[in-house]
């Protein structure tokens, strides 16, 4: 299967990081999405309980995010994978991208962040 649902750009204000200021005032963090789903069905029938809710997926991966305040993105991005493939039955694998754009580092940069792949475990 190569049908791929994404959403990129997902912008939202969160407190992780190792930094005492990081945690205290927050930042900016960029999420893009990128979820393994079979839309053979969907794609025949136009209905929306053939697929996934674009929506749904948006507000689980906020609310994952955002749940607690992480050191590292590495586990904020792990959250974010949990919660979808543990809220979404029809979610097979996720790509999920995290962007810390303002990341306390002396240098300049465009951005800096993490990609982690997760599979749905069978059995």
């Amino acid at each position: 299967m190569s049908d791929t649902i994404f959403i990129t750009g997902l912008v939202l204000h969160a407190r992780h990081g190792v930094m005492d200021h990081e945690t205290e005032v927050g930042q900016r963090f960029v999420i893009d999405l990128e979820l393994a789903v079979d839309l053979s069905e969907s794609s025949r029938t136009d209905r929306l309980s053939d697929t996934v809710s674009y929506s749904n997926v948006v507000a689980c991966a906020t609310a994952a995010f955002k749940d607690a305040n992480y050191k590292l993105l590495e586990r904020a991005a792990g959250a974010v994978a949990e919660a979808i493939l543990s809220s979404f039955s029809k979610i097979s694998a996720v790509k999920i991208t995290v962007h810390k754009p303002h990341a306390p580092i002396p240098a300049i940069f465009d951005d800096v962040g993490v990609i982690i792949t997760r599979t749905r475990a069978h059995g």
